[in-house]
């Protein structure tokens, strides 16, 4: 589908324009910043926080700002939200950026918020701090006091799990609202507010863009505004208009505009560990085609494909153990493969490793072993090792009768004695009658019976 530069064939909608109070932008100011709404009415996307009746709703409206935390990815609305919750309340505002300041910055700001409070009880001071899981310990502590007392209400963006990356009692004076990626209908939006705004956006354009060329923007973009704009300005900007003065706008502008989508992917921190979480968990759950998918994300986003390799190591024994001993075996040589021939070919073997993993059949009879056996070793009482399995070499040991009554197992029928290795009888491993280990199985319930007949024979 086509539209012109009124977009009437593709959006029937009107958009509320966003209202210019200060002078006009600069035409070298990227187009996500000068598009940034001032007002609740503009801001898309974010109903679960902002939909009617939603707290941080009802907070902004009736004024009862506290400190907030805003949690999520970029471009979705954080920093754009808190300059119009300061307009909003007609706080003092000011903002940091954890990345360049410091702690001599950030309490020249505090000294600022005193001064007004002292000046005028009335006016609050929003201290607005961009990345603040960037402050260290000592960064966090500096701020407590201020907020404790009312002298500043902090609002911190981050893309990182606060629950890790902010200290406790900052924490628990604050909300904390969890953002999330804009969906296709906020971003639709976007780009339809972009290409109608003739005063801060592309609106002096004569644009013919086509529908498919608005999807590609939407889907390369990833829920991330500035992302789209960023595309959608390059697009605008780089294609000369036709004859008639259009400028046609099609999907191949569009794949041109965005190149290589980047897949947000932050290592080390929530989005790395959501990933490697559900890629095992594909595994586990027997879904190929998912854990092909989860591994193509993270090698996509540059993961290390080491870190890959090691998680399969682990979920080989983890999750499929003699279930299929193989498994492990695989893991483990598919992980030297990857160390000397390297990426990109190093794809095809992981690749090879997880649909066999997928695949092959599960148990976690080992790992459930070692967590009981490690509870016993926490929790009870330490067993010592029985005399008649001491280590019998020296004299002084040989004096003691360490060693004494062994039954060396090689001497006896199968290689199997009805001999106790431990004082108690608390079984640990319980495989399963799933592959291998029904094998397992079959071989435990066979030396029970064995080692019984021995104890019999003996007896009588």
């Amino acid at each position: 589908m086509h539209f012109d530069g009124n977009m009437s064939d593709l959006f029937s909608a009107s958009v509320p324009q966003t209202k210019t109070t200060d002078v006009k932008r600069s035409q070298f100011e990227p187009l996500a910043h000068r598009l940034r709404p001032q007002t609740l009415e503009a801001f898309f996307g974010q109903a679960h926080l902002l939909s009617d009746g939603k707290l941080l709703k009802r907070l902004i409206v009736s004024d009862r700002i506290s400190s907030l935390i805003f949690y999520g990815p970029p471009g979705s609305g954080k920093t754009t939200l808190a300059h119009i919750i300061a307009a909003a309340t007609k706080a003092h505002y000011r903002s940091l950026n954890a990345v360049s300041s410091n702690v001599q910055e950030l309490r020249r700001v505090i000294d600022e918020a005193r001064q007004y409070k002292k000046i005028n009880q009335a006016v609050r001071t929003i201290l607005f701090v961009d990345e603040i899981h960037r402050f260290n310990k000592a960064q966090q502590d500096v701020l407590m006091p201020d907020i404790e007392n009312g002298t500043v209400i902090l609002i911190g963006s981050t893309t990182q799990n606060p629950s890790f990356t902010v200290n406790s009692p900052l924490l628990s004076r604050s909300h904390v609202f969890e953002f999330k990626p804009l969906d296709d209908a906020a971003m639709k939006q976007i780009i339809e507010n972009a290409l109608h705004d003739k005063d801060r956006g592309l609106g002096t354009f004569k644009i013919m863009m086509t529908e498919g060329a608005v999807q590609h923007l939407i889907k390369h973009a990833l829920g991330d505004a500035r992302r789209v704009l960023n595309a959608l300005e390059v697009g605008v900007l780089t294609t000369p208009p036709d004859a008639e003065g259009l400028i046609q706008f099609d999907e191949q502008v569009a794949a041109e505009s965005c190149q290589k989508k980047i897949v947000y992917y932050d290592d080390g921190g929530d989005y790395h560990y959501d990933t490697a979480s559900v890629f095992i968990k594909s595994m586990r759950g027997s879904d190929p085609d998912a854990a092909v998918y989860w591994l193509a994300k993270m090698l996509h986003a540059g993961e290390d494909p080491r870190f890959i390799a090691r998680r399969i190591v682990i979920l080989a024994s983890e999750d499929i153990g003699n279930a299929d001993p193989q498994a492990l075996i695989l893991a483990s040589s598919g992980l030297n493969a990857i160390e000397f021939v390297g990426m990109p070919e190093a794809r095809i073997i992981l690749s090879q490793l997880v649909t066999y993993m997928a695949l092959a059949p599960k148990s976690n009879a080992s790992y459930e072993a070692i967590e009981s056996a490690t509870q016993d070793v926490q929790n009870e009482s330490i067993e010592e090792v029985p005399t008649h399995l001491r280590d019998s070499h020296g004299k002084v040991s040989k004096q003691l009768g360490r060693g004494k009554d062994y039954l060396y197992a090689h001497h006896f029928q199968e290689g199997i004695v009805n001999q106790s290795y431990r004082e108690s009888h608390h079984t640990y491993y319980h495989p399963k009658a799933i592959g291998f280990e029904k094998t397992l199985q079959e071989r435990i319930a066979y030396i029970q019976r064995l080692k019984s007949q021995k104890s019999s024979s003996h007896a009588s």
